[in-house]
């Protein structure tokens, strides 16, 4: 498919890449979204807390984060609330560690976690929907795309298609943008946050985990070096970041897929906006605004309140069958 034309057109103050990653993070607030949660036991004994907003609909939308995000952030709610408003119900997944409560094992989560999306989705479909589809933001959008690759055409009958926003498609290439100086304040907080997290599995674990000198660690290279790859079976971080990336799995997918890549998002490289792969692509669709910054895309939508990304996966998936 050719890569499409999008018709987002940013409000005026908000077209500057950070300004608009910003804003909404600062001052959204999405109500009328009400949860129920479910602890889903995993295979290996570990859990992940899913927040079901049910509506009555006979298909189903699991919603992905991004990274040290969960299911209470508003671009979240603001997805779950689009499809419930067309009567859709949806599933607000909070990977391990994410709910608010520390998970049961030492490892957590990463950006190529899509066996553990895999089986949420499973545990979805057996509540007897018609379909199941996913979005996913920022990291959350890598793993639904990953997911997505690696079933290939082996997917089932009841997965329809998917959606990623913001997506770090290549992890190499984003991690060394965020770790240059236009992206020091996203990066301390990425820093700070995972170290609360390290934290807490020094608490459950005693002596399995050493934080002496975090200061030290600046970038994702640092972080994925010590904790993530060691922690999830990958050598280092080169090859967690090559392992995990769904942009090495995009030419599988079999089913329609949206990527929704703002271009002038901050987090995002070059390589994140695969667009000669999706050109000549049956299932994979690139869509590229000139604005929206990181999880952005304020306004446009059908509702008062309503982002344009809520809108535009909506019409994306609901219009795949």
């Amino acid at each position: 498919m050719p890569v499409i034309a999008s018709s987002y057109q940013a409000p005026r103050f908000l077209r500057n890449g950070h300004v608009h990653t910003i804003y909404p993070a600062l001052f959204r607030i999405v109500s009328n979204v009400v949860y129920r949660r479910e602890r889903f036991v995993m295979a290996d004994g570990d859990f992940m807390d899913l927040d079901w907003s049910r509506v009555g609909g006979t298909r189903v939308v699991i919603v992905a984060h991004g990274l040290e995000g969960s299911s209470r952030r508003s671009y979240v709610r603001g997805m779950v609330r689009a499809f419930n408003r067309r009567g859709w119900d949806a599933v607000a997944l909070n990977f391990r560690g994410c709910s608010g409560e520390p998970n049961r094992l030492l490892r957590f989560y990463h950006s190529g976690v899509s066996e553990d999306l895999w089986e949420v989705a499973q545990h979805v479909a057996v509540s007897g929907y018609e379909r199941v589809d996913l979005v996913g933001f920022s990291l959350g959008g890598n793993v639904t795309l990953k997911l997505l690759g690696e079933l290939g055409d082996q997917g089932p009958d009841w997965l329809g298609g998917g959606v990623g926003v913001s997506v770090p498609c290549d992890l190499r290439s984003s991690s060394e943008l965020m770790g240059s100086s236009a992206n020091r304040l996203y990066m301390g907080r990425f820093i700070r946050d995972l170290h609360r997290k390290i934290r807490l599995k020094q608490v459950q674990f005693p002596g399995q985990l050493d934080d002496s000198n975090y200061g030290a660690i600046r970038t994702f290279r640092h972080f994925d070096d010590r904790y993530t790859a060691p922690l999830h079976g990958f050598r280092d971080a080169e090859d967690y970041w090559e392992q995990s990336s769904c942009r090495r799995f995009l030419d599988r997918i079999r089913r329609p897929s949206l990527l929704l890549n703002a271009a002038d998002d901050p987090f995002l490289a070059e390589r994140c906006f695969p667009t000669e792969l999706a050109a000549g692509h049956r299932w994979v669709h690139l869509e590229v605004p000139d604005h929206g910054g990181h999880v952005g895309f304020v306004g446009s939508g059908e509702f008062p309140g309503e982002f344009y990304s809520e809108r535009r996966a909506f019409e994306f998936i609901s219009g795949c069958g």
